[in-house]
This record gives C-alpha cells, sequence and structure tokens, in this order.
C-alpha cells in the first residue's frame, strides 16, 4: 500500500517537498512554462529531486530555467506549552 510506505518514509525523516520548475521548449525559448511536482524527499540534500531532474535534463525535450522548492517535515516533535491556572471538570 502507497500510504504504508509514505507513513514509514515520513518515520525515516522524509518530508513533503513541491518543487515548481520554471521550463522552456527549445522551439519556444520565449514562452516560460510551470510544472508542479510533490513527492516525500529529504532535506537539504534532496536527492529524489536530484534523481528527477538528472531524468529530466537526459530524457525530456524541455529546457529547465529554473527550480523552486518548499519542503515540511509532516512528523515532527510535538508542540507544547505550559499553561499556569486550574482547569476544573466535572
Amino acid at each position: 500500500m502507497s500510504g504504508d510506505r509514505d507513513f514509514i518514509r515520513q518515520v525515516q525523516g522524509y518530508g513533503l517537498m513541491t518543487a515548481e520548475i520554471s521550463y522552456y521548449m527549445p522551439d519556444h525559448p520565449g514562452l516560460l512554462q510551470l510544472f508542479v511536482w510533490q513527492e516525500y524527499d529529504l532535506a537539504p540534500r534532496f536527492p529524489v529531486l536530484h534523481r528527477f531532474l538528472d531524468h529530466w535534463r537526459t530524457d525530456i525535450e524541455a529546457a529547465i530555467h529554473s527550480v523552486r522548492i518548499a519542503h515540511q517535515h509532516l512528523i515532527r516533535p510535538a508542540e507544547w506549552r505550559a499553561v499556569d491556572g486550574v482547569i476544573t471538570i466535572n
């Protein structure tokens, strides 16, 4: 199941990476296009993204102009704060 694989990757330190790839086709260099891609990856090295970009450079005609990356760990230590006071539950 994909969900099990995704959960295991998150426990291993992977976070959700979103890449916005700006590219153009060689026959239309004045037309910049966008491709948005999400995958679990390890920051800050991003090995999954690098493999994808290597594949793009060798097997896809489109030329990469730029890549913007956002990354978020989905599993992380819980946040908590101390609260002064008394809470009464009846």
